[in-house]
Formats: structure tokens, sequence, C-alpha cells
């Protein structure tokens, strides 16, 4: 049996009720939700499991509450004796990776997650700021697309190198847009704006970032115990001054999804385990591996299959 790695969505994963059926039957899961709404002094869960959709997506609600559904399924993991080898985890999801990984708590993560939420809907005024999907076009091509439109005078920058053919790109409105067209002319299949309240991952999120930095400053990173795969580097790290480092640079750098997941299978990974809602992450791993046994937990009843396929039961 190759290494299992555990991996963490990031926001747009998240969906009114998601955890609460696990909620209702495990007790550490039960504990979680509680610490989350205590340490943020914030009725998350309600929020969660009875609030509207709209009021979930809202970027300063989406992190904490993405956080603590997928390290409740962790936790619940661990309970039936399993555990990752490795974890990484989509741009907010590396937050899980590293509370799951013993680097950072999990009461530190969910009011760090909640300011960070904060610090990004408030780096760009709204509508100011935008991403986009291009589809089928390759990153270096889309870096000189990205970088002669950013020489006019709109920002904009490649934000996620999700899976081949498939990079979110992120800037001004007006950046995006040019550097959408840009890239058409250029070749690219398609480029389709994603619904999201700003420019996240580009140089516009420096001001958050700086923010960011003072709240982590407060923050005691430990050792992680488990190797965490980074979405700035696509390199395992374990070093508290590292993880914090990089966690500042992740605002405004490309999350390099698609190298992490090289790196993984370069590692020996061939079981990765997607632990929150939806199955986003399992799907751009298949565009990058076929041959990859991919587990997906977000409800009693697939962790329930998740934990019978890895027991050989």
């Amino acid at each position: 049996m190759g290494k299992i790695a555990f991996v963490f969505p990031g926001q747009g994963s998240q969906s009114i009720g998601m955890g609460q059926n696990l909620f209702q039957e495990n007790e550490r899961a039960q504990q979680i939700f509680r610490t989350a709404d205590e340490k943020l002094d914030f009725p998350l869960s309600e929020l969660i499991f009875n609030g509207t959709q709209q009021e979930l997506t809202v970027t300063y609600n989406a992190q904490p509450a993405l956080l603590t559904t997928s390290y409740a399924f962790v936790r619940a993991l661990e309970e039936e004796g399993i555990k990752p080898d490795f974890t990484a985890g989509h741009s907010l999801g590396e937050y899980t990776a590293l509370v799951a990984s013993g680097a950072i708590s999990f009461e530190d993560a969910v009011y760090t997650v909640r300011k960070r939420g904060e610090f990004m809907e408030a780096a760009v005024p709204n509508g100011q700021g935008s991403m986009a999907a291009i589809l089928g076009m390759d990153r270096e091509a889309l870096t000189e697309v990205t970088a002669e439109i950013t020489a006019t005078g709109e920002s904009v920058q490649l934000a996620n190198i999700n899976c081949p053919g498939q990079i979110v790109i992120s800037g001004t409105t007006e950046g995006v847009k040019l550097a959408s067209a840009k890239a058409k002319e250029n070749g690219a299949k398609r480029a389709l704006p994603l619904e999201v309240s700003g420019p996240f991952h580009s140089e516009l999120m420096k001001p958050a970032a700086e923010k960011l930095q003072n709240v982590l400053d407060e923050v005691s990173f430990q050792q992680a115990e488990i190797p965490v795969i980074s979405n700035v580097t696509a390199n395992p790290i374990t070093a508290p001054a590292e993880i914090k480092e990089k966690l500042i640079e992740q605002l405004y750098s490309p999350v390099l999804w698609e190298d992490c997941v090289k790196k993984l299978l370069e590692l020996g990974v061939d079981t990765f385990i997607e632990v929150g809602p939806g199955k986003v992450l399992g799907g751009l791993i298949k565009k990058i591996d076929r041959s990859v046994n991919i587990y997906s937990v977000s409800d009693l009843d697939t962790l329930t299959k998740t934990v019978e396929a890895l027991k050989g039961v």
C-alpha cells in the first residue's frame, strides 16, 4: 500500500448543512463546532446548518465554516485509525492541513481564517477586482499574457494553477477582462469569470497579507508532525518559521495545486482523501493522474464508505 494524503478544499465548496449529520452523531464533532462558536463569539454552527447560502458564502464566514467542518471530519477519520502521511489544502484548505498536521491549534486557526477573510474582503473595494478561469492554455503562455496586460497598468496574475489546462487569473476587474480576451486570441478555449468577491492570490492582496502577518505574529506554531505541502512552493514544510512565512506569501502568490499533487505523487502517495465538503479537488487530482485512489469524506455515508475501503472491510 502506498502513502495517504488528506487534501482540504478551499473557498467555493461551502454549502448549508455541511457536516450536520456528523455533528448530530459524533461528540468530538460537536465539540469542534462549539469551540468555533466560542472562539469567534459568533454562532457559526447555526449559520452552517440553518443559514442562507448567500451569507455562508461571504469570505469571512466561508473560511472558518469550511475549516471547522473539514477538521471535524479529520477527527472522525482519526477515531477510525486513519491518519495521513502528508496533508495539503487549496488556499484556505492549507489552514485545515496545518491543523491536521499539528502545526497550529484549531482555535488559533479558526480565529486566523476569520480575520484572513475580513482582510481579503477589505483589501480591494468591491467590484474593483475579479478572477477568471482560463481553460486550455499552458501556464507559460498565460504568464506572458498577464505580464503584457500588467505592463499596461492593469494588474493581473496567475492565481490558481489547478490542473493541466485549468488556470485561474486574478487582478483588477479591467486587467482580468483584458487578459481573458487576449488569452482567447492566443488560443485559450474558454475564459470563465468567477463569482468571487475579490482578486485573491494576486499582488492586490499585499495589504491583506500585511494585516495577516500581525495576526500570525500572535499565533504559536509548532513543528508539524505530518509534512504539509505548501501552496506557494509545492514542497513539504514542517518548520514553524517557514509555515508562517508561507501563509503570508500565500495570500498574494499563486496556489500551485497541480505542482502540489505532483509532489505528493513523487513522494509515493497513491491514495488521496478529500476531507470536507465538495469534490472539487478529487476532480482536479483525476485530471493530473487517473491511476490514483480518490475518496471524498463529506458526510457520514462517505465517511463510512472510505473507512471500509481503506480497512479492506
